[in-house]
């Protein structure tokens, strides 16, 4: 099924299509390539291969609506989108719980018509679903939809993330008090003294490593509480579905840590133009029993890819306290809820549901607190 519109007044011949056929999806790969590279809010979430291989293993058949822009042929917008029936009927962003960051993609060098014309789109796709968009990086593209969005809308917090500066270890290491610094260079010796050495691996050898990962993870989370999808079939079948070709393209790297010739910590990072996160790593349970600082050793890894122009160096979703020890910046991202006027009971509903989860994340907070005192 696809639907098209036409600006009405562009000097560019502009066209909008909702893509529903997945192999139409797996198609656009080159242009969303082009795309990609042309926005520069876009994180590694909104690559082409990360969001058609979260596709593969989590979509449902006859639910994608991808809206896409074109300009002369070639594609200057795409709202990565799926139909959600429950708990209320919503276009909601393709990459799910997996994917830290949600966002379109639109061409940086836009006047605001392909901005107009995506909104245009959008309003008539979501028909009688709410627009539900999710963990939306502050600057993040959507926030241009949002803005032009004619219908009711309205913005709540979401998760947070914490950042750092785009910088090598020994200028992070310097932005921390004395003592600690010190304590944090104690930690790099002693990772040297155990012989702990790493390596990127090539695009041969990612299926390999990121398995080992995985192992790996598995291992150091026994008996303690993990996120259970990330020992799922499916999860594993869309990373490594998903980070060959990010790694080929630039968006990911995939470190391998070993002491002598044994494998004992993996870590995958994903890469986009404005940053660098670490997204998952396995690490075997001997490397603590040894004194090896596990978080110090990842960091130290991370932060040698946050050349290249990026300023941003994530640690993304989650307000653990061992990242606060970096002094990071906490960042919160938004959720945007976008309805049409007769759709607007929907938007009231999701604000009650998003009131109501906070209040009972703050009970948590506070009866933990009580636990702890």
């Amino acid at each position: 099924m696809t639907a098209t519109y036409a600006a009405r007044t562009a000097p560019a011949v502009l066209s909008a299509d909702v893509v529903t056929d997945e192999a139409a999806f797996a198609a656009l790969a080159p242009a969303w390539g082009r795309l990609y590279g042309r926005c520069a809010a876009a994180t590694p979430f909104q690559s082409h291969a990360w969001l058609y291989s979260w596709w593969l293993s989590y979509g449902v058949p006859g639910r994608l609506r991808l809206l896409v822009v074109r300009a002369a042929g070639e594609l200057v917008a795409a709202a990565p989108l799926m139909l959600v029936r429950r708990p209320l009927p919503a276009l909601v962003p393709l990459g799910g719980a997996i994917s830290d960051y949600a966002d379109v993609l639109l061409d940086d060098g836009d006047d605001g018509r392909v901005t107009g014309l995506l909104t245009e789109a959008l309003a008539g796709a979501a028909r009688t679903a709410l627009v539900d968009f999710r963990e939306v990086r502050p600057g993040g593209a959507v926030e241009r939809v949002y803005d032009r969005w004619r219908g009711p809308r309205r913005t709540v917090a979401d998760s947070v993330c914490l950042e750092l500066p785009a910088a090598p270890i020994d200028a992070l290491v310097a932005r921390l008090p004395s003592n600690k610094a010190q304590r944090v260079r104690a930690k790099l010796r002693r990772l040297d003294a155990l012989g702990v050495w790493r390596r990127p691996v090539g695009p041969e050898e990612v299926d390999a490593a990121l398995g080992r990962l995985l192992e790996l993870h598995r291992l150091q989370w026994q008996g303690r509480k993990v996120t259970p999808e990330h020992l799922q079939p499916r999860f594993r079948e869309h990373l490594v579905r998903a980070v060959g070709p990010m790694v080929r393209s630039g968006d990911a790297v995939v470190t391998e840590f070993r002491i002598g010739e044994e494998v004992v910590a993996v870590d995958l990072t994903l890469l986009s133009r404005g940053l660098a996160g670490g997204y998952l790593y396995g690490a075997h349970p001997g490397l603590r029993e040894r004194k090896a600082d596990v978080a110090v050793m990842l960091l130290d890894a991370c932060a040698e890819h946050t050349g290249g122009g990026r300023r941003t160096l994530s640690l993304l979703r989650g307000d653990e306290p061992y990242k606060h020890h970096w002094r990071p910046e906490r960042v919160v991202s938004r959720r945007l809820l976008m309805a049409r006027r007769r759709t607007a009971p929907l938007l009231t509903a999701a604000l009650g549901d998003a009131a109501a989860r906070q209040r009972g994340r703050e009970v948590l907070h506070r009866w933990r607190e009580r636990g702890e005192g």
